[in-house]
């Protein structure tokens, strides 16, 4: 007797309810240092806290192009790694196949992962016309710290989401518990901002040596012709001056902008070792396979952490809330993430054990994709 699969039923249509409540704040494009970044750590530990102006400076350091490229390289090795639903150690195709058919799925797992860098996230689930939606409710306006929202973070009215109908159904949350991550990638991205500008600036007052010239400042018409002559320099082959007349190129400076550069490498490899463990395909002055090997084997340490990290979520919140609306069909299989072989490592045990054993041809197929057929026998 084969086993029934279960199928959900269709989804209530839903709308967001919390999402348009909200009122959108500008992010300040002011530059900021490291008294912003302070200020806003004492307003998000208040008795009364808001975390609004400390998720303001998370948004700001997050457009870093290595700190972004650093934290898709690890949130990507979980979001597009194989998974499936477990019963009694045996996968359960139907509930897998359900899950898997949720657009939103990919979704939920970049909000989870980016719980522990921004401290929280906080998700409303909606469906309409069979258009399932997972979106994130804009952390300045949550609190995780006293279980409250504020549609508008200005004015002191607020929603405490952990005691509405909605929570563990509609509205899910993912707390790190911690300030985030991203809190000690801070003081890095602003220190490499301040040094990116100041090296500009050395570069457009000192990058092409200003020029100057002498001359009688009294005389107007001999002012304006030196004036005339500065200006069109550029695009003259030659000009002619008065014996009256000094014209020279200053002496730019002697650095090159190496204390600049320096700061930024600091600051790029404290970034990687904080988000990656180790400083990877980035020192090529440095760098050799062995070391590479050795950080690449630090980042999958955390990249299994994470996929642990999103285990626990998946069966303890995301799943029970789809059973509860009805994206997905009830199920006592556990979600978990496929385990991947290591087919080089696979790949030497069969060489060496092929001169002393036989190895079935489907399993070289399945495993390495190569389709082998047995040698002939040679009685002679």
């Amino acid at each position: 007797m084969t086993k029934k699969e279960t199928t959900p039923k269709a989804p209530k249509a839903t709308s967001p309810t919390l999402a348009p409540k909200l009122v959108r704040r500008q992010i300040s494009q002011a530059r900021r240092d490291i008294a912003d970044w302070k200020s806003a750590l004492t307003f998000a530990s208040a008795s009364d806290p808001k975390n609004y102006l400390l998720q303001d400076i998370y948004s700001d350091i997050a457009t870093d192009a290595l700190l972004t490229s650093q934290l898709n390289n690890r949130k990507e090795q979980t979001i597009s790694a194989p998974f499936e639903m477990i019963t009694d150690g045996k996968t359960d195709e139907n509930a897998t196949n359900q899950l898997r058919a949720l657009p939103v799925l990919q979704d939920i797992f970049s909000i989870i992962l980016d719980s522990e860098y921004y401290g929280y996230s906080f998700v409303e689930l909606s469906a309409n016309d069979g258009l399932y939606k997972a979106e994130l409710i804009d952390r300045q306006n949550v609190v995780p710290a006293s279980g409250k929202i504020y549609p508008n973070v200005l004015i002191n009215n607020f929603i405490e989401y952990r005691k509405m109908a909605e929570f563990g159904r509609f509205w899910l949350e993912f707390n790190s518990n911690h300030i985030g991550l991203l809190n000690k990638a801070v003081p890095h991205v602003l220190f490499k901002k301040f040094a990116q500008s100041c090296w500009s600036e050395l570069c457009e007052i000192f990058g092409i040596p200003p020029r100057y010239i002498k001359t009688d400042t009294r005389d107007e018409q001999m002012l304006s012709r030196a004036e005339t002559m500065m200006n069109e320099i550029g695009a003259a082959a030659f000009f002619i001056i008065d014996s009256t007349e000094e014209f020279q190129f200053a002496q730019g400076v002697n650095t090159s902008g190496d204390v600049y550069s320096n700061l930024i490498n600091l600051c790029n490899n404290e970034i990687s070792m904080l988000v990656s463990g180790a400083i990877i395909g980035q020192d090529t002055k440095n760098g050799n396979e062995s070391k590479e090997k050795v950080s690449i084997g630090v980042l999958d340490m955390l990249v299994n952490s994470d996929k642990r990290m999103v285990e626990v979520y998946m069966n303890s919140i995301v799943i029970p809330a789809f059973y509860r609306i009805g994206w997905i069909a009830p199920t006592t299989a556990r979600f978990h993430f496929s385990s991947v072989e290591d087919t080089d490592k696979l790949w030497a045990i069969v060489k060496d054990i092929l001169p002393h054993k036989n190895v079935d041809n489907d399993f070289i197929l399945e495993k390495f994709g190569i389709k082998v057929t047995d040698k002939p026998v040679n009685f002679q």
